[in-house]
């Protein structure tokens, strides 16, 4: 590995004391290593295969180091931040989100591969970044429902209750070499109600299996994600994330996981989609792209 950039003496104060406050973890190596090492991250790219996988949108917020199996820290990116290693070591970096959009639960995504370095070799008092800063899906998962509006055939049932439709369109659409169209759904005084389901009854992912549903969205009226869980002859709805105003293309991951576990008797469940017109609007637009529900049975 090529010797990075060495930083001066103010650098090396002021990353020391942001080191302080924003590390966690509880890593610490051996010897009498005072100097050290600092890696600089700025992003981590999702590499996809589309056919099977769909778009390669991804939110990574964070990166999760470790040096040799145990946890140096967790760092909102871009990162700079310092390791107490010199010489060879295994170092792995893990895509960190927030988990339901929260910022308190920052999480490593379990769907994404870490990145491994088995014998990365690690500089005093100089800067490296690490190469090929990409990761990808775990192989073996299951992508029950994606829907990424290219087809004119939508997965998307809207529901009794729901008064418009969402529907396809390239004004304002989430533009990537792999998507030219996305789901909009115009809420008016008139037609104020958008209700709909997935457009399956998907079975019960066994229990405790990580179920994530990912979505790219863009609102300016707020909006529900939920689950209709058939159990027992009957339809419990359960709400799970309000998604809030955005202006611009956002992501979310929804842990969907927790609360399939709680209905063991379960034969099926659905991804809910709903959304009303706020009050004192005459018109809103909230749009959808890349939906995703993504699990992986133990």
């Amino acid at each position: 590995m090529r010797r990075g950039k060495t930083l001066n003496n103010f650098g090396i104060l002021f990353i020391l004391g942001f080191f302080a406050i924003s590390l966690t973890g509880c890593y610490k190596f051996k010897g009498d290593q005072t100097v050290p090492a600092y890696l600089k991250i700025d992003s981590i790219n999702v590499e996809t295969y589309f056919p099977d996988e769909g778009s390669n949108s991804s939110k990574i917020t964070d990166v999760w180091a470790y040096v040799d199996d145990n946890l140096v820290g967790v760092f909102e990116l871009p990162a700079l931040f310092p390791v107490l290693a010199k010489g060879r070591h295994k170092l792995q970096l893990r895509a960190g989100i927030m988990l339901n959009g929260i910022s308190s639960t920052r999480v490593p995504y379990p769907f994404y591969l870490p990145i491994d370095y088995t014998d990365f070799e690690f500089f005093e008092d100089s800067v490296q970044t690490p190469p090929d800063l990409t990761t990808e899906y775990y192989p073996g998962l299951k992508f029950a429902w994606m829907e990424d509006f290219e087809n004119e055939g939508l997965k998307i049932d809207e529901t009794s209750i729901s008064d418009t439709v969402i529907k396809r369109t390239q004004e304002g659409a989430f533009i990537t070499p792999t998507s030219k169209y996305s789901g909009v759904i115009n809420l008016t005084e008139e037609k104020p109600i958008y209700s709909a389901v997935s457009y399956e009854l998907y079975p019960m992912p066994k229990e405790g299996s990580p179920t994530l549903l990912e979505l790219n969205f863009k609102t300016d009226n707020y909006f529900n994600v939920g689950l209709l869980i058939q159990e027992e002859g009957q339809i419990i709805k359960l709400p799970l994330v309000i998604l809030a105003h955005s202006e611009e293309w956002n992501k979310i991951y929804i842990n969907l996981g927790p609360n399939l576990s709680l209905h063991a008797k379960a034969t099926g469940f659905k991804v809910l989609l709903e959304g009303g017109l706020e009050m004192d609007k005459q018109s809103a637009a909230i749009y959808l792209d890349n939906i995703k529900m993504i699990y992986r049975d133990l």
